[in-house]
């Protein structure tokens, strides 16, 4: 897998997490950089584990499904990209509302965090399948994430949602395209 490949990946694996920055961003009326900072660390620590996570179980089912394998990580990927695009068209602003706990908490930071990774840990166990070494890609995710998520705060603060479900669903077909490159080399 090129390095090309790994950033792309990278970058669709971060659309959730910035989509979630950038509506954290809008909940703030001024610009606190140790809460993007903190939100950046949050997100890019958790897209970089999930990968490793995934990959380390994939290497126990690698025997079991490497006739097919292509055509797992073609389904995995073109679900999680689907299910970002599908989640991009969900209203998300009954949900904020509902929600009345600072996204910067702690406690909220990690539940967001894990839920913006589940797509990574799907990832990783596709990278196992394609051979493919994990300490590139996931210290690129996780600092991919990072960036993103820090940028998408500042964004977030000065535009609101405007750019969120947009990003989301760019990312979802950022996966579906690589998923298909899989599938047909």
């Amino acid at each position: 897998m090129t390095s090309i490949e790994i950033l792309t990946i990278a970058l669709g694996l971060s659309m959730d997490a910035f989509a979630v920055a950038v509506a954290s961003g809008a909940t703030m009326k001024k610009l606190h950089i140790p809460n993007a900072i903190k939100m950046g660390a949050f997100f890019g620590a958790f897209q970089a584990a999930m990968p490793v996570l995934g990959w380390l179980a994939g290497l126990g089912l690698k025997n079991f499904i490497s006739g097919y394998d292509h055509w797992v990580a073609f389904g995995l990927l073109g679900f999680i990209g689907g299910k970002m695009i599908y989640e991009s068209f969900k209203m998300k602003d009954e949900q904020a509302r509902e929600n009345k706990s600072s996204p910067f908490d702690t406690g909220t930071l990690t539940l967001l965090s894990i839920a913006t990774s589940i797509d990574a840990l799907a990832v990783g166990l596709t990278f196992s399948m394609l051979t493919v070494s994990i300490a590139g890609p996931a210290i690129t995710i996780g600092l991919v994430t990072f960036g993103l998520s820090v940028f998408g705060v500042a964004l977030g603060s000065k535009a609101g949602h405007f750019f969120e479900n947009r990003i989301e669903a760019l990312g979802g077909l950022i996966l579906i395209a690589i998923g298909f490159k899989i599938l047909f080399t």
